[in-house]
């Protein structure tokens, strides 16, 4: 596969698609709770350098592993119901930016490698 980077718009996009993504989240009952206690341009400037990072575009992301910066949210009882809404937001997000399906698995792909060390497995 290559990179889906270019073709989802670069980092303008990335930046567009990480803003609508958190005001989901943030509405979403079922995982705002996790996002209660934290300072939200920070974590939304991480996801975007993340997003950026496994997407193909340059890597600055220095942030956590994926086990670490999530462990703290697992022992507040996250789980895959948690995990399948937010790859949900993401691609309703990027759907409504008007990405290609096949993009959308792609980065849909991408955000599936991370599930077992997100949820602590």
């Amino acid at each position: 596969m290559s990179s889906p980077y270019e073709p989802l718009g670069g980092q303008a996009a990335i930046d567009t698609a990480v803003d609508s993504f958190y005001r989901k989240v943030l509405t979403d009952s079922h995982i705002s709770r996790f996002f209660g206690n934290v300072y939200m341009a920070g974590q939304a400037a991480k996801q975007k350098s993340f997003l950026t990072m496994v997407t193909g575009g340059p890597n600055g992301y220095t942030g956590k592993d994926m086990r670490s910066a999530h462990a703290r949210l697992v022992a507040m009882g996250l789980d895959a119901s948690h995990f399948d809404r937010v790859v949900k937001h993401l691609g309703d997000t990027l759907k409504e930016l008007g990405v290609a399906d096949g993009l959308i698995a792609d980065v849909a792909g991408v955000a599936e490698s991370t599930r077992a060390d997100v949820l602590g497995q």
